[in-house]
């Protein structure tokens, strides 16, 4: 029997998720009352506009445009409005008055992530952020509590539904990146601006949140390099199949010591690469994400789920909503985020990876001594090579497509071979630059 008073929960946002979670409170209480430990009563949902249509129904005398006085009046304040303000504000607002606060907002996380710690730490509120990254996918308590005795060398992950979708059309049924777009939106994977997706905006954020976890340093927005897919080309999805790997867009989270400067440090990137068909990450299909964690003692570790929709992610949320009452009930202050480590961002150059290069060349004598010679000047051994060749047009020489995978190489010294290429006389053009992950 619960004898805990009933925690007061505020939600500040009424779109698809943020209705979902209500009616799952609503329809669900009792039962996330007995997990919990105390009655959850939800006070009030914030909303922009109170007379808005929505998917799912919120009871009207819950319904309010007055978010502060709710966030005065609550234990629990749930923010998922999105974006950075008044979202920021709010937050702030809730954790200096000492309630705890559960975000699934991953641009505040991403660019304030610090500050809100600071301040929940500064007055013993807590911060749960479940729902950020991979919608219903649970990474990020597995990354801050089960995996803080270890030591995480190596995040791959997909984290965007919407690029994953795109990629994944082109790769099964050949469409161009303009018409799985068009595919995605009609389905509601993308927004009328994709941009923040196919430019990997979105996935940046995750991928800072990430690494921010995985290792115990702060690691800011606008250190993770970020690539997007709209360079990504159906030849290019097609010529990786033929040759055993498939596109996908990952962001990429690491520790290491940088060759050059004997410092450890760690990076996150995001931009496409290739991933080996073995690969757990080549099977993810559709807007589904994962994410693959490589690990010092626990070994290599799989999140895979859904990464969004409105049901889905309120899943999160709610799991952190149990928590921050199980706290309540329990008492004390809220747990401090990790950040002992405080290693050095080190910078995209710093990283070693693999290249896939394919060129397009005149097919004469000397071509390829030329070019493995280009490879050699700037330190990148080449792993294998492969050459197709087409008969030129009347009075033209015949031209060979080379593909050239790389063995590791610093990424500066594969981006100088790059525009080495790019300036030799023998070579017509570079038809494709992509990175190759996940090889051991």
């Amino acid at each position: 029997m619960i004898e805990y008073r009933n925690l007061r929960v505020a939600i500040l946002g009424g779109g698809s998720v943020g209705a979902q979670v209500a009616a799952l409170l609503l329809q669900h209480g009792d039962e996330l009352a007995a997990r919990a430990g105390a009655g959850l009563e939800l006070v009030g949902v914030a909303v922009r506009d109170v007379k808005a249509k929505r998917d799912t129904e919120i009871p009207k005398h819950l319904i309010t445009a007055d978010a502060e006085s709710l966030i005065l009046g609550a234990d629990i304040v749930v923010e998922l409005i999105g974006g950075l303000e008044p979202a920021r504000s709010y937050i702030l607002q809730a954790l200096n008055s000492g309630a705890d606060v559960i975000t699934a907002n991953k641009a505040v996380m991403a660019n304030h992530g610090p500050e809100l710690f600071e301040a929940a730490e500064q007055v013993g509120a807590q911060l749960y952020y479940e729902a950020a990254v991979g919608g219903a996918i649970p990474i990020i308590r597995p990354l801050r509590d089960s995996l803080a005795g270890d030591r995480v060398s190596r995040i791959l992950g997909i984290v965007n539904g919407t690029t994953n979708y795109i990629l994944d059309r082109m790769d099964v049924h050949g469409d161009d990146l303009h018409d799985a777009l068009a595919e995605a939106t009609r389905l509601g994977y993308a927004e009328a601006d994709p941009t923040a997706d196919i430019e990997g905006f979105d996935a940046a954020q995750k991928a800072a949140i990430l690494a921010s976890l995985a290792f115990h340093t702060t690691v800011p927005l606008d250190t993770v390099y970020r690539e997007g897919i709209t360079t990504v080309t159906r030849d290019q999805v097609q010529a990786a199949r033929k040759a055993g790997y498939v596109v996908k867009l990952l962001a990429i989270c690491e520790r290491f010591t940088d060759a050059a400067t004997g410092v450890e440090g760690v990076c996150a990137r995001v931009h496409p690469a290739l991933v080996p068909l073995d690969h757990p990450l080549a099977a993810v299909h559709g807007a589904n994400n994962a994410v693959f964690v490589e690990a010092e003692a626990a070994g290599d570790l799989m999140f895979y789920g859904a990464g969004a929709g409105g049901i889905e992610t309120a899943s999160a949320v709610l799991g952190d909503l149990v928590s921050a009452a199980r706290r309540h009930v329990a008492g004390g202050p809220g747990v401090a985020e990790s950040t002992h480590s405080n290693l050095p961002v080190l910078p995209m150059s710093s990283v070693t990876t693999r290249y896939q290069i394919t060129l397009s060349v005149v097919d004469e004598p000397g071509v390829l001594a030329a070019i493995a010679q280009l490879f050699s000047d700037h330190g990148v051994s080449v792993e294998a090579v492969s050459q197709s060749v087409r008969d030129g047009q009347a009075g033209s020489a015949p031209t060979a497509t080379l593909v050239i995978v790389t063995h590791r190489a610093s990424e500066s010294s594969l981006a100088s071979t790059v525009a080495a290429l790019a300036a030799s006389p023998v070579v017509s053009s570079i038809v494709s630059t992509l990175r190759v992950e996940g090889l051991q």
